[in-house]
């Protein structure tokens, strides 16, 4: 598509200053079909006098025009004297546009019409009174209609133009409000299908927890408990995201927007999530390289969930498989590389595929670099790197 904005900004600029150079330029255009006035008569100026008197009242009537759209009566006076001092001529025809895109009463169109009128009907020393008549259609009327057509069609475009704006605006209400329908909705499904069977899980694992005969059972069944504590936590808090409704469309009732956010996971509690993977059964191995230091909250949770989703697609993917975690403190950055072992035959957990993709778009977001790739000896890569 062409950009022709610039035309419309072209426009914007010279339109002001159209009107001001015709002034001028009709100042030196006064006499209808080669009459002169008395006065021109009695005073029988030479050519370059003439020339001179032309230039001045260019000067004047540009002048007026300039602040025409504010105050008429310099244009109108000086378009008055020009023509009883020589004749009638451009200068109303510049004149008579300028008061029909000013003037919006009929009484002030009606007034100077009339005035305008009799200059020309008024004949000259020498002149055909039917010239003179020409000279009303040609110089007042004709100018007045280009006016008033300019003036009218000026505010057709202003009332589209307001139009299109005031359905762009209610089609982004409208848009907001779907939006926030479908997050509500979306809202309310997760609520219904995971957090409600995570419950249930919870549940059974506390039970499990407190009548187990062994030590061991007792210490699986805590793990699936405080984590699915912690699960169902971080599930609310992404709940209480999707049905906050925006500025533009609060709750009914004024309610407040959402529930309070849980504080985010972040590099302190990295040991933790190890820890559970060393308890489901994977050698994991940390390891920090540079000097550690405090980092934005976003990148150390960006790095957290890139820990948690590379040790989750351990557990779906490879099993009980060595893998080791590196934090690289970078002057300028963060990386993170986690690397697992070739996993142990084919181990395949449910999945919807979307974890990596995830990972890719928040690391993205804070213009970072992320890389996924299987190893030649068959073992898998995750690295991201986060600039701070």
């Amino acid at each position: 598509m062409v950009d022709t904005s610039w035309v419309g900004s072209l426009r914007d600029r010279l339109t002001p200053r159209v009107l001001p150079a015709l002034a001028l330029c009709a100042a030196f255009f006064p006499v209808v079909s080669g009459s002169r006035s008395y006065l021109q008569d009695l005073l029988r100026l030479s050519p370059v006098q003439e020339y001179a008197q032309a230039t001045v009242v260019g000067l004047l009537a540009a002048s007026g025009a300039v602040v025409a759209a504010r105050r008429m009566w310099p244009l109108l006076t000086v378009t008055a004297v020009d023509a009883v001092m020589r004749s009638p001529g451009f200068l109303v025809a510049v004149t008579s546009y300028a008061v029909a895109t000013t003037y919006r009463r009929r009484s002030h169109l009606t007034v100077y019409a009339v005035s305008a009128s009799l200059l020309f009907v008024i004949p000259p020393p020498g002149a055909a009174l039917t010239s003179s008549l020409g000279g009303v259609a040609l110089f007042v009327w004709l100018p007045m209609a280009l006016g008033l057509w300019a003036t009218a069609r000026g505010q057709v475009l202003e009332g589209l133009r307001e139009r299109a704006d005031r359905l762009e605006r209610e089609q982004s209400a409208r848009t907001e409000r779907a939006r926030a329908q479908e997050r509500a909705r979306i809202a309310r499904d997760m609520h219904d299908v995971v957090a409600h069977r995570v419950s249930l899980m919870v549940l059974h694992a506390g039970a499990l927890e407190i009548n187990a005969a062994e030590r061991r059972t007792a210490t699986q069944a805590e793990l699936i408990r405080t984590t699915g504590v912690e699960a169902l936590a971080q599930l609310r808090a992404v709940l209480g995201v999707l049905n906050t409704p925006s500025a533009e469309h609060p709750r009914p009732g004024g309610e407040p927007a959402g529930e309070p956010l849980v504080e985010r996971p972040a590099l302190a509690d990295l040991d933790r999530l190890l820890d559970r993977s060393r308890s489901a059964g994977v050698p994991v191995e940390r390891r920090d390289e540079g000097t550690a230091r405090a980092l934005p909250a976003m990148v150390e949770h960006a790095a957290y969930r890139v820990v948690q989703e590379a040790l989750t697609n351990v557990h779906k993917h490879a099993g009980a498989v060595a893998t080791r975690v590196t934090l690289r403190f970078l002057p300028s950055a963060l990386e993170v590389t986690i690397g697992s072992a070739p996993g142990g035959g084919d181990r395949v957990l449910p999945g919807g595929g979307f974890g990596l993709a995830g990972l890719r778009e928040r690391v993205e977001l804070l213009d970072g670099e992320f890389t996924a790739r299987r190893d030649a000896d068959g073992g898998f890569t995750v690295r991201a790197w986060l600039p701070t």
